[in-house]
Order: structure tokens, then C-alpha cells, then sequence
């Protein structure tokens, strides 16, 4: 009786074990205190163009809102809605981590936001979509969230001031097994921390 009791609870704990971590779930792979929305890179769909990159002027302004803000308007503002006015996400190609025009266009205006607000910091997480091991996309968005943090360190930001972290394929910001949902996976994303 003891012997089949104790296969039995082998048995659950070794299927236990090998058990996938849920996407829902806050636990995070890697270390970091951010959290992610996701809901950045699910705004900014419809300004997809045909190799998978995101034009940084169009999710800039989408993301303020409207055009005719006063500057009491923006005394009002978080710092998050002031990060997502100048752009949070960047995208990347299919099995890459080097920064396009557009990315490096929107890593301009973050390092200007960051200049002039040095007392904030940020995550910057590192994203794909969802081909690929988890292992290796661990560490592609490893590299795309380096990439970022790099232009922003050669742009004066103090390095001290922004951590990355590597999501991997745990945190897609759309759903879908398509050229568009795996475009918009494919990103880093700035986070005030």
C-alpha cells in the first residue's frame, strides 16, 4: 500500500515538474520588479508595416492622446503617460536585436525624456514571439532589451539608471500565429520602474 502510494506521488511530482509556466501568471523569468501591459505595442497594430516595424511617430502620437495639450496638460501628467507620449516600444525583425531608423528614432526621444527627468529609472524588457525554444528566446530578448539599454547608455543616459530584463515568448502582447502578431511580439518595451 505505502509502496503504490509513494509512485503515485513520484509520479504527480514529476509531471508536476515538467509543467510549462503559465502566461498568465505574474511570476517572472529572470529578475525584475516590472510588470507588463502589454497594451502599448496592441495600440500601435494598426501602424504595422510589411517587414514588422512600427513607425515611431504614429505610436507617439496615438499614445498622447491628442495634439492641442497645453502645458498645464502636461504638468499633469504620470511619468508613464510622459514615457508613452515620446514612445515605450521598439520592434524588431524576425531572429534580430539590432535597432532600425525608426527604433532608434523612438531610443532618441526616450534618452531626451530620461535626460530631462533624471530622477527616474527604467525596465526594459525584452520580448519575442513565439517561435522558437523558450530558451532561446530567453536570450534573443536578453539582446534586444541590451540593444536598447546600450543606445541609451551611448546617448548619455547613466547606465545606472536603466535594468533590462528578458521576457522571452512568456509575454506576448497579442495573441496569434501570424506575420502581425509575431511582428508585434517582437519588441523591447521602457518601463518606469
Amino acid at each position: 500500500m505505502i509502496k503504490r502510494l509513494l509512485t503515485i506521488c513520484a509520479a504527480t511530482m514529476l509531471l508536476a515538474a515538467c509543467e510549462t509556466a503559465s502566461t498568465d501568471s505574474n511570476e517572472v523569468v529572470g529578475s525584475s520588479s516590472a510588470a507588463s501591459s502589454g497594451s502599448d505595442a496592441a495600440a500601435s497594430a494598426s501602424s504595422n508595416t510589411s517587414d514588422g516595424s512600427t513607425s515611431a511617430s504614429s505610436e507617439a502620437s496615438e499614445a498622447s492622446g491628442s495634439s492641442g495639450s497645453t502645458s498645464a496638460d502636461s504638468d499633469m501628467q504620470t511619468p508613464d503617460e510622459m514615457l508613452a507620449k515620446v514612445g515605450s516600444t521598439v520592434y524588431f525583425g524576425y531572429d534580430e536585436s539590432t535597432l532600425s531608423a525608426e527604433a532608434q528614432a523612438t531610443l532618441d526621444r526616450q534618452a531626451a525624456f530620461l535626460k530631462a527627468n533624471p530622477t527616474i529609472r527604467i525596465v526594459i524588457e525584452g520580448h519575442c514571439d513565439e517561435r522558437g525554444t523558450r530558451e532561446y528566446n530567453l536570450a534573443l530578448g536578453d539582446r534586444r532589451a541590451s540593444a536598447a539599454r546600450d543606445y541609451l547608455v551611448a546617448k548619455g543616459v547613466n547606465a545606472s539608471r536603466l535594468t533590462t530584463i528578458s521576457y522571452g515568448k512568456e509575454r506576448p502582447a497579442v495573441g496569434g500565429s501570424n506575420d502581425t502578431s509575431y511582428a508585434l511580439n517582437r519588441r523591447s518595451m521602457s518601463k518606469i520602474n
